[in-house]
């Protein structure tokens, strides 16, 4: 097999994350979405998005009819492409790789979404009603993702007889690729219906599988902290004596909002802005109520993962790119999208064993910074770049380029240009010689979004420019810095309300602090399938 043909194989029948609404069928109880119910301003109604700068005017088409402007955009997310590796078309060039930022953080940014926003709304709906989307996630950083609404409300997420741990799935037995060698059943797969969807807090989860590992070492994590309760090995938090469930939740979802704060957003942000934000306190984020999430944040800015996504991953010993005696082939995105249930198909190999197979437990040492002999895998830059399957979403409406698809969306909600964001917030916007750069910049300056930009490209360019494609620049970095804080700000059960002052308390690399890579040693899970 020629490398096009091995690329074609891989590609055909991708399913990757389809925004909820293409899937999710109208909820009970909400009447049909009429263009008359639009938040226009910045406060909004529990459970609602809202806006950051209601006061600027949206992007709008100049001397163009919409469906001009439309044929516009969708011709700049089509020059997004992140370009292929000349040896093999099915690899990413490594001279788009970030170095700073190892590929793991790509899926802990879209589990930490999955934590705070819930949008069903699908990009048809948007286009007949572009203001009027729900959140049907609560917008805080509790891991109700992970945790539902507890055992009492959804025993079927934990054990029946020790309600205060989550149920862990069993892996099916399967080959190596080495002649003979056979893994065995582990406890290595989130939980399962008979139906082999998961049962999880948050459906969502089990879209792709790097995110479904990571919901389970977050299962583990909160079964670990609760059995060190019990044995008196971990001190309670609570001055109040809690049940060891209540207990381990709080000091779980702190920890993750610790990781959130200190180690994720670190990697992905210019540090000047977080630091401003952390130590001064949000400028521009100020609900006059309930918290919400801005469309800027997450129709722009947190949008910045789709740039991070590799085309494959050195996942394990048996799915990896690397040369070895016991393989099969690398983890491409295909495959990271099959072996789900709830984005596979019937026929993938999910489909056809009760739960994930065992030669797909992942080895985090390939993802986050664990192992100093082990090599990280990376992320891509933060750039306007996108990986070609991203390009070519199937079971999808027209259109189903990724980057269309974002582009057209902003235009939809009224997102205003990125320079007037920019200006607002009190940054030197990018020239238009700034935004000209690069095969993208080329036709972005041809439509003349050198000018003004949709707010998505404008991040993305800027981290390009400002970040050198390792963190995003000034702009993305605020609005996203802000948001995070204000989210906990407004939480009165956060770590940074109850007590500011507070450092991590279980064990890590560097005490008193904590990161992704010190839960996965605590959770003592790293590499199931072995070297």
């Amino acid at each position: 097999m020629n490398i096009q043909q091995k690329n074609q194989s891989k590609i055909q029948g991708f399913t990757p994350r389809r925004p909820a609404g293409e899937r999710v069928g109208r909820m009970h109880g909400f009447g049909p979405r009429k263009e008359d119910n639009q938040p226009i301003g910045q406060f909004v109604p529990t459970g609602k998005f809202g806006r950051l700068f209601p006061e600027l005017r949206p992007l709008a088409p100049a001397n163009k009819s919409l469906e001009e402007f439309q044929k516009s955009l969708e011709a700049l997310g089509n020059a997004m492409s992140d370009p292929k590796f000349p040896d093999d078309p099915s690899e990413n060039d490594p001279a788009g790789d970030n170095k700073t930022v190892p590929a793991g953080y790509t899926y802990l940014g879209q589990f930490i979404d999955h934590d705070i926003t819930f949008d069903i709304t699908s990009l048809q709906e948007t286009l007949n009603d572009p203001l009027a989307l729900r959140n049907f996630r609560t917008p805080m950083l509790d891991l109700d993702s992970l945790y539902g609404a507890g055992p009492e409300v959804q025993p079927y997420l934990y054990e029946l007889e020790r309600p205060e741990f989550f149920l862990i799935g069993q892996t099916t037995e399967s080959p190596t690729g080495r002649q003979g060698e056979q893994l065995g059943i582990l406890p290595n797969d989130i939980p399962r219906a008979s139906s082999k969807l998961g049962l999880l807090g948050d459906p969502r989860n089990d879209e792709n599988l790097i995110v479904s590992q990571l919901h389970l070492a977050f299962l583990k994590f909160h079964n670990k902290v609760v059995q060190g309760i019990q044995d008196d090995t971990i001190q309670q938090e609570s001055p109040i004596r809690k049940s060891a469930f209540e207990e381990a939740r709080d000091l779980v979802i702190w920890h993750y909002q610790w990781i959130v704060l200190h180690d994720f957003l670190k990697r992905i942000l210019d540090n000047e802005q977080l630091n401003l934000v952390l130590n001064q306190g949000p400028s521009f984020y100020k609900p006059q109520g309930d918290a919400f999430i801005p469309l800027e944040f997450s129709v722009a800015a947190y949008r910045l993962g789709h740039s991070m996504v590799r085309t494959a991953y050195d996942y394990n010993r048996v799915f990896t790119f690397l040369e070895t005696d016991s393989k099969f082939d690398s983890a491409t995105l295909q495959l990271l999208f099959e072996f789900t249930a709830k984005s596979g198909r019937r026929d993938t190999p999910l489909g056809l064993n009760p739960t994930l197979p065992s030669n797909w437990i992942i080895d985090w040492r390939r993802f986050f910074e664990i192992d100093s002999n082990v090599p990280v895998g990376l992320s891509r830059k933060l750039d306007p770049l996108l990986v070609d399957p991203l390009k070519d979403l199937p079971n999808v409406p027209e259109p189903r380029s990724l980057a269309v698809r974002n582009l057209l969306r902003g235009l939809k909600v009224g997102l205003p240009p990125g320079q007037s964001v920019a200006k607002l917030m009190g940054f030197q916007p990018l020239s238009p010689a700034d935004i000209a750069t690069g095969e993208d910049g080329k036709v972005a300056k041809e439509h003349g979004f050198d000018l003004e930009s949709p707010l998505w490209y404008y991040i993305l360019k800027e981290a390009e420019i400002q970040g050198n494609g390792e963190h995003l620049g000034k702009v993305g970095s605020r609005i996203v810095a802000e948001v995070f804080v204000g989210l906990l700000q407004k939480d009165s059960s956060s770590f940074l309300v109850r007590k500011p002052d507070w450092k991590p308390t279980l064990p890590a690399q560097n005490p008193g602090t904590f990161t992704m890579a010190d839960l996965l040693r605590f959770v003592s899970d790293i590499n199931p399938v072995g070297d």
